[in-house]
């Protein structure tokens, strides 16, 4: 299993420039760790990663006139920790089959976690 090492979004993309340019797809933003903390999950298609991304809820603010909006977070709030590679996509879809009905459980990043590293050696 991957070791859990979280680095800020702009670290992530600048590691490998592969990661900037490539499709990603999505699996899903409600995704919660055992302190109930919310994560996005994607695969980068180029390099087969599977990553968790945290982004820290943000402040809401309110104008005089009632409108409110979410104050933007700067990069180094937002974090990505790699839960491994897996270079198929279709072999992904089939590790993270039920995915959908997974991802409103109680740390739900742990299933991700385990289904992804099944069948990966290190």
């Amino acid at each position: 299993m991957p070791e859990e090492i979280a680095v800020d979004i702009e670290e992530f993309y600048d590691e490998d420039p592969r990661r900037r340019t490539s499709d990603e797809v999505e699996y899903g933003q409600d995704w919660s760790d055992a302190d109930g903390v919310r994560y996005e999950v994607s695969w980068v298609e180029d390099t087969g990663e599977v990553y968790a991304m945290r982004e820290p809820d943000a402040a809401i603010e309110t104008d005089p006139v009632g409108d409110e909006w979410v104050d933007k977070l700067p990069a180094d709030a937002i974090t990505v920790e790699i839960l491994g590679a897996v270079a198929d996509r279709a072999e992904l879809d089939r590790r993270l089959q039920g995915w959908q009905d997974a991802i409103g459980r109680p740390d739900s990043l742990s299933w991700v976690r385990s289904r992804v590293a099944e069948g990966t050696t290190a």
